[in-house]
Parts: C-alpha cells; structure tokens; sequence
C-alpha cells in the first residue's frame, strides 16, 4: 500500500504559508493550497474550479460550492461548503484577481496565459511548495487529510465526513484520518 500523505499540524501549515509569501503568486498559491486545507477539495477539483463555481452573478464567494461530475475523481458531483476562514481567503484572491466570464479557470499558471493548471501540473506545484517550505512527506493530498483528520479529532462523525469529502465509501473516509497521540488522551478523558 502506497504511504499516505503528511497530515501537517498547525505550526507546519504556517510554516508553509510564510514560505508563500515570499515567493511569486503569493496570493494565488496560499488561496489554491488552503482550498484543500479549509474546504477538503483533492487537487484535481481545485485545478478544474471555475469562477462560477465560487462566485455568484452578484460577484460574492458562494456559501457553497457545486461540483459537477467531471471536476471530481469518482465522476459524482458534490456540495463543497466554504467556511468563513476559506470565505475570507477567496474574497481576498478574487479582489486582486476579478475574473468575467464564469466558465474561466479560477487559478491560472504563469507560464500558460490564459490557462488552468492542470490536476499533474497542480499536484507538483503543491509538491514544491511544500519541500521548498521544508515539510517532508507532505504532497498535493496533505491539505485534504488534514482538513479530515482535524475534523475528526474536533469529534465531527465519520458519516459526515465521508459526505464532506465525498467519498462514495466509509472505509475511505477512515484511511484518512490520522490517530495522534492528543485525540488518544482526549478519548480516555471521556471515560
């Protein structure tokens, strides 16, 4: 079985983001990479959003995010739900970035104007960012098992989880949450 992506703590997703913001695209990555960690999208969702996915004919971030079945892994469209810390962020990113049309990419690359990523050309640019930050295991997939695993241990059901992430299987769902050593005490606790 292939080893499962780092699931970063709060110090190393700051770590991450102040690396960030010293680097080119500052705004756009941090938005990109804390859509995985706020709102749980796998990589290739994040590649394929479009403006009007997340934005609204009045030009406010939706409370929620359609996806429809060709912007997800398993062809099954779902319900994004954007909190507010992912609110904030996006109304920031869109602020400095308006777009027109709704059918245009969210986030373009530098080097392709006009263009998307890609789900490949995403993942190895999370990938980057995370070893040039100095987090090592970490990979485009981190964001989402953190945002399930911290889910978890603040005591969120695995059913509803399974249906965050959209997961056609609770066996799925389980595979990603991390078990540390805090939500083991928290546990006893309880007894």
């Amino acid at each position: 079985m292939p080893k499962q992506a780092k699931t970063l703590t709060g110090q190393e997703l700051r770590r991450v983001l102040d690396h960030i913001a010293t680097r080119p695209h500052a705004l756009r990555n941090r938005t990109m990479l804390l859509t995985t960690h706020y709102a749980g999208l796998r990589v290739g969702e994040v590649a394929y959003l479009r403006y009007g996915d997340v934005v609204d004919t009045s030009g406010r971030v939706r409370d929620e995010i359609r996806l429809d079945a060709a912007q997800t892994k398993g062809r099954h469209g779902r319900v994004v739900f954007v909190n507010a810390k992912l609110r904030k962020e996006l109304d920031a990113y869109l602020h400095q970035f308006p777009q027109t049309k709704p059918e245009h990419k969210l986030f373009y690359t530098q080097k392709r104007a006009g263009e998307g990523f890609t789900p490949n050309t995403l993942a190895q640019h999370f990938h980057y960012l995370y070893l040039k930050a100095g987090i090592d295991g970490a990979s485009s997939h981190s964001g989402r098992r953190t945002f399930i695993t911290n889910l978890a241990s603040k005591g969120v059901g695995v059913r509803v989880l399974m249906s965050l992430a959209g997961h056609q299987n609770i066996s799925t769902t389980q595979r990603y949450i991390d078990i540390t050593d805090d939500m083991k005490r928290r546990a006893v606790e309880l007894v």
